[in-house]
């Protein structure tokens, strides 16, 4: 008989990198070559912020991680229940800290 090879990928990840990184923005640029995301951290009452991540895909990859993605989503939703659309919550822009002043 013979034996199919073992596709499975081996994947390790270092302590620090699975501590990960937390952002609340990604903003999104592209050429014709490569879609380049950076992941931010924006504060409250701080005016300057820096990009924690930054993944470069090929329009392939970047169309396949969309569809991982959306069917993600749907699997959590379908568990969870429908999540908003911050166009549909009004998040109050001091975030409940105090009120950033000049």
């Amino acid at each position: 008989m013979e034996q199919q090879p073992n596709n499975q990928l081996n994947i390790e990840i270092s302590e620090e990198m699975a501590e990960g990184e937390y952002a609340n923005l990604a903003i999104i640029t592209h050429s014709n070559a490569e879609f380049v995301i950076d992941f931010v951290n924006v504060m409250p009452g701080t005016p300057k912020s820096r990009v924690k991540s930054r993944i470069i895909f090929t329009p392939m990859h970047a169309k396949r991680f969309m569809k991982a993605l959306e069917e993600n989503i749907a699997r959590f939703e379908a568990a969870n229940g429908t999540i908003q659309d911050l166009e549909h919550i009004e998040i109050p822009m001091n975030f409940g800290g105090p009120t950033a002043q000049a």
